[in-house]
């Protein structure tokens, strides 16, 4: 019934994650609220790294794209999960050291990472500095100079599949503002100039085919084409490189029509064709890398909400207004992302009335879905948006001023707090 199994509904008739009544959660913490559950999050980390282990021998590690939901205690959660950290930022970076995440375990991404950034990165140590081009090669060069360091580094590279279709075009994806493209020769020389360049160490490789894929044949396109340039690497320069991040992008289920594989199956299947492939051109398989972000948050968060007013317009739709929106999820006006909707006080009453539910922004466009069925609803009713736990809180503003949410986490059955709500004061705190 729900996209998760830490969803269920009482004797109340409430819905409930972790085992807690979302209602009573609403009424202790207030709406909006973002809820996750400790429990499904952790089994998630555990899965991702069992299929290492299980289908690479151990030679692999998993690392969490904190973008998807980047606070303290999920770093801890994940340092304590054995997980290492894709962050994206400084901002990131600064969060997962405060939560004393090992530096070494930590990858550092972005297509366009300023100076302060990339100082901020050797400095800190981190493990794996992902490079996006050939300026940003030179400047880390120049900076791991100056610093008289080293440093280590991927090289992100376009592999040319477009994981949205099933044509899998192998130049389809040069047109991206991400990484080096193989069909120019741009990555080729971006190797080249890497293991040229004194204090920079070349690791291995990087590839990303995109987000929310649920077929695994491009991943696995994806490993074939990324190992078949390895073995040009090696004919061309001498050297073979050791490692290969494959980057994440899989899919969840928002809705009953969404059909993931299970983690194991996608690295059971990745891995044989990545060894087969890895033997055919005689290298070694490489130590493999992913990063799983919203595969491991996702599904296991809901958002509540209070619904403030009903305005059924006759013949034309039936708009019930919550007090958050656009400021706590902006993925469907950005995607028009679908999501599971329901009214948590009323589960067991049939999901028979269509409505648009609105946000609170002084935009036309600021609604969380259009058309949905749902349960009758009226004003004080609480709203439960299911899958919201990535790319949700980390994509808030404070757009019209409005405060973000507080978070809460759900362990042994107990929530607490992990996000205080903002206060009015924390919008004017950098104000002069």
């Amino acid at each position: 019934m729900f996209v998760s199994e830490c969803l269920n509904v009482n004797e109340k008739g409430h819905l409930t994650i972790g085992g807690c009544d979302t209602v009573e959660l609403a009424n202790q913490f207030g709406t909006p609220l973002i809820v996750y559950n400790e429990e499904t999050i952790r089994k998630n980390c555990r899965e991702f790294v069992s299929s290492i282990n299980e289908h690479y021998e151990g030679k692999g590690l998993v690392y969490y794209a904190s973008k998807a939901f980047s606070c303290l205690e999920m770093c801890r959660i994940c340092k304590s999960e054995g997980l290492g950290l894709d962050v994206v930022s400084g901002g990131e970076l600064y969060t997962a050291l405060k939560a004393d995440f090992p530096p070494e375990k930590i990858c550092f991404h972005g297509n366009n990472k300023t100076d302060s950034e990339i100082c901020e990165a050797l400095d800190a140590g981190v493990g794996r500095i992902i490079v996006d081009n050939i300026e940003e090669l030179r400047k880390i060069g120049r900076t791991a100079a100056e610093k008289n360091k080293t440093a280590k580094v991927l090289l992100r590279i376009k592999p040319g599949i477009d994981a949205h279709t099933h044509e899998f075009i192998k130049t389809g994806q040069i047109d991206s503002k991400f990484g080096f493209a193989l069909e120019t020769g741009e990555a080729m020389e971006a190797v080249k100039l890497a293991l040229a360049e004194e204090n920079i160490e070349l690791m291995g490789l990087h590839c990303h085919i995109g987000s929310q894929i649920f077929d695994i044949d491009p991943f696995i396109l994806a490993a074939e084409v990324m190992i078949a340039f390895i073995a040009e690497i090696k004919k061309e320069t001498g050297t073979e490189l050791t490692e290969l991040n494959l980057g994440g992008g899989f899919g969840i289920k928002y809705t009953g029509d969404d059909n993931p594989e299970s983690f194991s199956e996608y690295m059971k299947k990745v891995a044989l064709s990545l060894k087969a492939t890895a033997e055919k051109y005689g290298i070694k398989t490489p130590f493999v890398m992913i990063e799983p972000g919203r595969s491991i948050v996702g599904a296991e968060a809901v958002t509540l909400y209070t619904v403030g007013s009903v305005k059924e317009i006759p013949n034309i739709r039936n708009y019930v207004s919550i007090d958050g929106g656009m400021t706590d999820n902006p993925r469907y006006i950005l995607y028009g992302s679908k999501y599971d909707i329901h009214c948590a006080n009323k589960m067991n009453e049939p999901r028979d009335y269509m409505a648009t539910i609105a946000g609170r922004c002084c935009e036309s466009g600021d609604l969380i879905q259009k058309d949905a069925m749902i349960q009758k609803t009226q004003e004080g009713d609480i709203i439960a948006v299911l899958s919201t736990g990535a790319y949700n809180y980390s994509m808030a503003s404070n757009y019209n001023r409005v405060p973000r949410p507080a978070v809460v986490m759900i362990t042994d059955g107990k929530p607490r707090l992990i996000i205080k709500r903002e206060s009015y004061d924390d919008l004017i705190a950098n104000d002069i």
